[in-house]
């Protein structure tokens, strides 16, 4: 009777622990799906937040462009406090793709080895359509990003110059000879923005 018990209880510790693998082995897939499914959202998110803050950076410096006098300090430093925002901005974006590609880059490899182990052809055939079809659609932000990072910097350090530029010569003056400068930067800024909107269209 003794020894019967203690068979009963080892085999109820091996089906518990089988479970607990399996059960470990799903809750794994799925956090990884979840967890590349979150970082595409927000690296959508992160984008869309940095297009307004451009478009509010390149008000604030329109507003110093035509400051009168009196107010060239008060709009110098809501245009200071914009550049601030957009780089701290940036690289969160910059960072949130980084985090995509390497999620779902590990997403992708972990399917491709767990579809491998599926004995039945049929599943593991429909397995690896649905991975390589996916995996096809996921490679197409990375690649619709290739000179988002440039445009970005190309941008960013324009308008750091401004800054300290003008932080030097915060005059009438000096306000009047930056100016073919930033007209430049404009067109800089449009380049950004345009730059970003196939990686808005593949992220969609």
């Amino acid at each position: 009777m003794e020894i019967r018990k203690n068979m009963l209880a080892l085999f109820a510790t091996l089906l518990l622990g089988s479970f607990a693998f399996m059960s470990g082995c799903a809750t794994t897939g799925m956090d990884r799906s979840v967890k590349t499914s979150n970082s595409i959202q927000d690296e959508d998110r992160e984008i869309r937040k940095l297009i307004v803050q451009i478009d509010v950076t390149n008000i604030s410096l329109d507003t110093l462009m035509n400051s009168a006098t009196p107010d060239l300090k008060k709009n110098f430093d809501a245009y200071s406090d914009n550049v601030s925002k957009l780089d701290s901005q940036g690289k969160l974006q910059m960072k949130r793709m980084d985090e995509m590609k390497l999620r779902s880059k590990e997403y992708f490899a972990e399917w491709e080895k767990q579809g491998n182990s599926y004995t039945n052809p049929e599943i593991r055939e429909l397995s690896e359509e649905r991975r390589n079809e996916l995996a096809g659609i996921y490679a197409k932000v990375p690649e619709a990003a290739v000179g988002v990072r440039g445009a970005y910097f190309d941008y960013l350090n324009d308008l750091k110059e401004i800054q300290m530029y003008l932080s030097n010569d915060l005059t009438s003056r000096g306000i009047e000879t930056i100016t073919p400068v930033v007209a430049k930067t404009k067109v800089h800024m449009e380049t950004l923005k345009t730059s970003y909107r196939p990686v808005i269209k593949a992220l969609d």
